[in-house]
């Protein structure tokens, strides 16, 4: 596993200004969910409903997309006031052109996340100027929970989105 380049930010709101969300282009799934708490919760914009995962970790959310996309960051939503055991706590987001050659182009830890993080998938520059660095390019991209804040086996994440370069 890799290091974390630099750390990911709390965004508020959750759409970058002059990036697009590149989401709605993927066919999203999830290694697992409870009954009434599946994918389509990480995209219905509402901050009170989630996917919960159910099973062993790791708890993985795949996007594939019809062709070749450029990602520049994801916008990752939890709660931890809320959800305490369920927050995600070490996440690996991996890029690829399909799920048998995908790499690991960012590794995070989070501490007691409560809001959007936006996660860079390449790292700013040194002075921190610079902008991400040149986007992903991905056919397929899996967001992998590693593990929750205090051992926590189910996970909650309440929304993902995806955003590509400036326009």
């Amino acid at each position: 596993m890799s290091e974390p380049s630099s750390p990911a930010s709390y965004v508020d709101p959750p759409g970058e200004q002059h990036h697009p969300e590149l989401g709605r282009l993927a066919h999203w799934s999830v290694s697992s969910h409870k009954y009434g708490f599946g994918v389509d919760n990480l995209r219905d914009g509402n901050e009170n409903t989630f996917w919960q995962s159910e099973g062993p970790q790791p708890h993985i959310i795949d996007l594939s997309f019809p062709k070749r996309v450029f990602i520049s960051s994801i916008g990752l939503l939890t709660s931890h006031p809320r959800d305490d055991s369920y927050t995600p706590s070490r996440v690996s987001i991996r890029a690829g052109t399909g799920v048998h050659d995908l790499q690991e182009v960012r590794f995070e830890e989070f501490s007691k996340p409560d809001g959007w993080v936006r996660i860079p998938l390449r790292p700013l520059e040194a002075d921190g100027s610079g902008g991400d660095g040149p986007p992903v390019p991905a056919h397929h991209l899996r967001i992998v929970i590693v593990a929750n804040h205090l051992n926590g086996k189910d996970t909650h994440v309440r929304g993902l989105k995806v955003f590509g370069p400036p326009e």
